[in-house]
């Protein structure tokens, strides 16, 4: 038997995932907004952790949020006729993650050029990124400066050199040069070496291509200006100092 207790209230219940879905419900008013969101999950099929509640007047006027599981339905001044809404936000999040459901939107690239109001249109009326060919060119310019340095610095080094790798923000770390060129996984020109001690990061093999061969982690790929050749020789452990 339905209570029609002055406590009670009757009220329209919505849904985010069906606009079209009306129920029509009484709830204590004296319920906590977690309670009711218990209520609220089996009636929608919605997750009582993850959903919302906001409350609309008669007139379809947003009246606010019940935000608060520990309080009651009626500190929302809730009463007869409301509407309570209920967004799912992990029903939402599913949905959209579920790409089966989305029709898809094709386009060929030259269609794609021809629209206006893209991402693409906006940014070659504009001139900004790729679009900017003084920018451009100037990037070009560097890199091309930047492959010349290198090649240059490549020249005045050979295979079997002793050197000292020298990063900025890293150890100096000495090292015998096994590798002088261009490598497929980078561009540029690179140096391989292999390191005195186990500081590197490979055996002489990058993205499955040897390059040189030396023993697991003596390995590594330096740009040319960061190699310092020169008389320096492998540093031992004296053991009759250190005892």
């Amino acid at each position: 038997m339905a209570d029609f207790s002055p406590n009670y209230a009757k009220f329209t219940i919505t849904t985010s995932r069906q606009q079209d879905a009306v129920l029509e419900r009484r709830f204590d008013r004296n319920i906590t907004i977690a309670n009711l969101k218990g209520k609220l999950e089996l009636l929608t099929g919605g997750n009582a952790s993850t959903m919302k509640i906001e409350l609309y007047a008669k007139d379809n006027v947003y009246v606010g949020t019940c935000d608060n599981d520990e309080a009651c339905l009626g500190s929302y001044a809730a009463h007869d006729e409301m509407r309570l809404h209920v967004v799912d936000i992990f029903a939402q999040k599913k949905e959209f993650e579920d790409v089966s459901k989305v029709e898809k939107f094709e386009l060929s690239v030259e269609e794609y050029s021809k629209r206006t109001g893209t991402v693409r249109s906006f940014l070659e009326h504009n001139k900004l990124g790729k679009y900017d060919a003084e920018e451009m060119k100037q990037k070009e310019e560097v890199k091309r400066q930047e492959m010349e340095a290198d090649e240059t610095a490549a020249k005045d080094i050979k295979v079997g050199d002793r050197c000292e790798v020298r990063v900025p923000g890293q150890p100096v770390r000495r090292a015998t040069v096994m590798f002088i060129g261009t490598v497929d996984f980078s561009k540029g020109w690179w140096i391989g070496v292999r390191y005195d001690e186990p500081l590197g990061k490979n055996d002489g093999t990058v993205e499955g291509k040897r390059y040189f061969e030396c023993y697991p982690k003596y390995g590594g790929f330096v740009k040319p200006i960061y190699v310092i050749v020169g008389d320096f020789p492998e540093e031992t452990l004296d053991i009759e100092e250190e005892l």
